[in-house]
């Protein structure tokens, strides 16, 4: 350690000069197209583009460029994350595992990250081995004293690595990184339980989240998914995964509140990936409880964000569907409030969606064996070409109201549902209310069953 520290220390001057260049070689890889992309969090839009030479040499101007990370990308596999601080970057890699043939010719910056990277890799390695023994071991045998030492030693190690590179490099964008990913000291005596209730309550102690600059990175995305994944656990139900992120979002949010910034940066990624896995209570309660910092109830128009969680408030399992009105196949306006079965099932799905129509002859097998029957489907289509859905409807005979404004996503019912991906159902009962948001066919089956619509 006491060598890597020298190493760093000697190169200590280069941040007083600000340069802006990142040249690389991309060994093997000719004379071929790069691209430079900026990261925002999962956000990597291309800032830039350029050819390489016949050796794969180039070069890219940060010039009017904020630091951060930035991803030089040349395949969809083949790409490198570097960061950029005011100084020349200079690198080599090849055209395959770029990342672990990485080498770093000129920048600091990128030597701090990757040597503190390669430190917490090792140390993480080791606590994850100690962990378990120590939790096993007998306590009055010398290993396990000899276990507890290394342990505590091991974390001792890297926070003294850490506050070093601190006092060195103070305004290090990479040393800043390095802070956020720290982990709080776990003393050896708690036991697994325990050590997770400690982490649970101090995973954030020592996170700056009054520094915006590291949203031009993953860290915050980074630091939210480690956090998320000491709540869950492959054995529990997804309710019961629910009521365990909903714990976790909770603390999240809390931590970050210091910050609007970071705080609608976490609500916007919190409320996405819940949403992409149909975690619907969490999201509920999210919406219930946070909102976009930036939104104000007189703004003329709401950001996306906030008005995104309003809707989800309104499709809760409890809530009364927004209305439905919309031409059917025939052109005839349908309204959904005029639709007396008991209970309604509303299927938004597309022609051009594999599981879709995979879906529907498994629906039509089950509404026409009802009798009585006690449920009528409402298919709302979004697509947009009146040809595909109209061959579609005829090669399936599909026996129920078939519906669209064939505006896609971009309907108002796509809109006031919240709809982003098909199949994508809902269960109303005879007032309307939403009582089921099943997901895929074997969750229909289920919701169907439950509520003995089918046998």
């Amino acid at each position: 350690m006491k060598r890597i520290l020298v190493l760093l220390v000697w190169g200590l001057a280069l941040l007083a000069h600000a340069q802006n260049s990142m040249d690389g070689t991309i060994l093997r890889y000719g004379k071929n197209k790069v691209f430079l992309r900026s990261i925002y969090g999962e956000k990597t839009p291309i800032i830039d583009s350029t050819v390489t030479d016949t050796a794969g040499n180039f070069r890219f101007s940060l010039s009017g460029h904020l630091p951060g990370t930035y991803r030089v990308q040349w395949t969809k596999d083949g790409f490198v994350d570097l960061i950029w601080n005011m100084e020349d970057v200079k690198f080599i890699t090849t055209l395959k595992n770029p990342d672990d043939s990485l080498q770093i010719i000129t920048s600091l910056e990128n030597r701090i990250n990757r040597a503190y990277a390669k430190l917490d890799r090792t140390n993480q390695e080791k606590l994850q081995l100690l962990s378990p023994l120590i939790d096993l071991y007998p306590v009055k045998d010398s290993f396990y004293s000899s276990a507890v030492r290394e342990m505590e030693n091991t974390q001792r190690v890297q926070q003294h690595y850490l506050d070093s590179l601190v006092l060195l490099y103070p305004r290090s964008f990479a040393v800043r990184v390095a802070k956020v990913y720290q982990n709080p000291f776990i003393p050896a005596s708690l036991g697994k339980e325990e050590r997770m209730t400690f982490l649970k309550q101090h995973y954030f102690d020592k996170v700056d989240f009054s520094d915006t600059s590291l949203l031009r990175s993953m860290v915050f995305v980074n630091k939210a998914i480690s956090y998320l994944s000491i709540y869950s656990n492959n054995r529990l139900q997804q309710k019961q995964l629910e009521t365990e992120f909903i714990k976790a979002v909770t603390v999240m949010l809390g931590a970050a509140s210091v910050n609007p910034e970071v705080f609608k940066f976490w609500l916007d990624y919190l409320v996405g990936g819940f949403d992409k896995y149909h975690f619907d209570e969490v999201i509920t309660y999210i919406a219930d409880n946070f909102q976009d910092p930036y939104s104000c109830e007189d703004q003329p128009r709401k950001s996306a964000l906030q008005k995104k969680l309003e809707t989800f408030k309104k499709i809760s399992i409890g809530k009364t569907a927004p209305e439905i009105f919309v031409p059917d196949n025939n052109g005839k306006p349908i309204r959904m409030t005029g639709i007396s079965s008991e209970y309604t099932l509303v299927v938004f799905w597309s022609s051009e969606c594999p599981h879709c129509t995979a879906m529907m002859p498994k629906l039509k097998e089950y509404y026409e064996k009802q009798k009585p029957k006690r449920f009528e489907v409402l298919s709302v289509s979004i697509d947009t070409s009146r040809v595909a859905w109209s061959r579609f409807l005829r090669e399936q005979k599909l026996p129920w109201i078939n519906v669209s404004d064939l505006k896609g996503f971009n309907g108002k019912p796509a809109d006031d549902f919240n709809i982003y991906a098909t199949p994508t159902m809902f269960l109303l009962d005879r007032q309307k209310k939403i009582v089921a948001k099943p997901n895929t066919l074997r969750e229909m089956e289920a919701t169907l069953r439950e509520f003995k619509l089918i046998q």
